[in-house]
Order: structure tokens, then sequence, then C-alpha cells
């Protein structure tokens, strides 16, 4: 199988201001001459880990990466003016200006692939490639399956019991406005509260195996405030989207080389996702793994490194 990269070291960092509200933290790795990458994390809200520069080969590669609005090292933190999905297209539209990119490869998985088929429907004439993985469509049954009482309370029941004992039982047949009503409290203490019993739901439902130091950092307070409060404002907007958006508008992209990864044993995104949007895109290369939800678990790692290996060797 193979593994992801060594680590490396961005060679130039730019903090771009999007607008009068947000600065955005970008960083770029690998070889200035090679074929250029986006990289689109999760969340939204979760920010940049070390480890997302790996998927690349350093060699081949002009590595691009950036904390979204609100998230990670960019400004302000945590904040949910002027964030939107839309917002986050144009920014990755700003982005690729700012550098003098003409077009490049995007990679993006869990949110970061809603955000993927959304700026590439958007502008696919700027799109040579895509690898996504663990496929998040933002539908209402999607968001109901895992923040509200859907099928993932009976597959981790007492972390599900955590996520659900923030909530006092009289509002618990709607979480998602329960939980937004706390992260939106003028009480810092009431909205770090919620925030950290969704983080420890989400880090605690990632990885297949169990992972204390996941949800240990995914209830870290910077982590915690970001992805509550930004996945809250997204979700109970439907991501900004029209109904089934991103499966209507597939043939404006069909023509990508793409490739799709979902772990069997997904439980924050269930693998119907990914199936539903190979259904309606037969061209795509399409993996079904023994995994659960995170990219850096071994199976999805291989796949999405063999993948950004092929674009490599099809487009350098």
């Amino acid at each position: 199988m193979r593994e992801l990269y060594p680590e490396i070291e961005p060679y130039r960092t730019h903090h771009l201001a999007v607008d009068a509200i947000h600065t955005l933290r970008v960083e770029e790795c690998g070889n200035p001459n090679g074929l250029p990458v986006i990289f689109l994390h999760g969340g939204p809200g979760a920010g940049l880990a070390t480890y997302h520069r790996r998927f690349f080969d350093p060699a081949r590669y002009r590595i691009v990466l950036f904390d979204q609005r609100g998230a990670g090292q960019s400004t302000p933190h945590a904040e949910l003016r002027d964030n939107t999905t839309w917002h986050l297209v144009a920014d990755i539209e700003a982005i690729r200006e700012k550098l003098g990119i003409e077009r490049w490869v995007v990679f993006g998985g869990s949110w970061g692939s809603t955000l993927a088929l959304a700026y590439a429907q958007k502008h696919p004439q700027r799109v040579l490639g895509l690898v996504i993985r663990g496929i998040f469509l933002c539908r209402p049954e999607e968001i109901r399956w895992f923040y509200e009482e859907g099928g993932a309370s009976w597959i981790l029941p007492e972390k599900w019991q955590r996520y659900a004992a923030a909530i006092p039982v009289e509002e618990q047949a709607h979480m998602l406005e329960a939980y937004w009503r706390r992260l939106t409290s003028d009480n810092e203490q009431v909205r770090l509260a919620a925030a950290q019993a969704w983080g420890a739901w989400e880090g605690g439902s990632i990885t297949l195996a169990e992972s204390p130091e996941t949800v240990a950092a995914f209830e870290a307070p910077e982590v915690a405030l970001s992805l509550a409060r930004i996945e809250a404002q997204y979700f109970r907007n439907n991501a900004y989207l029209e109904p089934n958006q991103l499966l209507r508008d597939v043939d404006k992209i069909r023509h990508i080389p793409t490739t799709i990864v979902h772990g069997r044993y997904d439980i924050i995104c269930p693998v119907k996702n990914a199936y539903d949007l190979a259904a309606v895109w037969p061209e795509a290369d399409f993996h079904i793994v023994l995994a659960g939800h995170a990219a850096s678990e071994p199976a999805i790692a291989d796949v999405l490194v063999q993948a950004t290996d092929k674009l490599a060797d099809r487009f350098s």
C-alpha cells in the first residue's frame, strides 16, 4: 500500500485579505514549478493539519493549502459573518489569481469534497483533475444522520450520549438548532461547552479504531469553537446549496478526470453518499475501501496517493 509522502514545510506563506473582514492564511509547499494542486480541508471550520501536505509528491507538485474563513490561522477566528460556501468558492479563485495559476488539481475530503465539487461546477475551466474522499453532499438526510438522532447514534450510542447530554431533553428533538443557540450565545462558557461536546462527537467518530488523540484534538478550544460554530451555520442552511445541486450539476464536470474514495465503515458520511455520486458519474474512478472517515487511514491514504501520482504522470 502507498503511504503518505515525508513531512515537509512550506516554502512560502501568504496572508490574503479577501474582504473587509476575512484574511486567509495560505501556504505553498513542494516544487514551485510543479503541477499546482489546492488542498481543501474538512469541517467547514476544521483548519489545516501538517499531514495534509503529504498526499502529493513534493518533487512534482506545487502544493497550495489554506485555512478557510474562520478556521485555523485565518482571521477572525470562528467568524460567522460573510462565511458561506460561495464565499469560499470565491476565495479559491482569489488564491488562484494571487498565485498566478491558470489551472490546477483540486483535492478535498469530507466537507472538502463538498467544496471541491461546488468549486469545480462553478469554475470547470480551472480544474485539471479532482481527487475527493469521504463524500459529503450536504443533503438534509446526511445532516440528520449524524447531527440529529439518525443512524450514527445507533452505531456509537455511548458517544452520542455525551453529544446529546449537552442539550436539555426537551430540546433534543432538534439538536442542530439547540446547539446553534448555544454556539452563538453571548456567554463564552456556554459557547465553549457546546463546541467541545460537538467536537468530541465528531472526533470520536472519524476513525475506524479508537483514537483518544483525535478526540482531544477536536475538543481543543480553538478547533472546537471554529468547527462547531461554522459547521452549525452551514448545516442549518444546507451549505447554501440548492436541493441535490451537486448531483444535479455533475454534467458540468463529467469530463474532468476524477477519483472518488470512501471508507466502507464511514460513520460521519455514510458510503451511500459516494455511491449516489458515482451512480450519476460512472466516468469517475470510484473506490470503496475498508476504512472509516479519516483521510489518514491507510486504505484511504493508499488510494489518494495513487490518484495524485497518476495525475502528476498525466499532467507533468
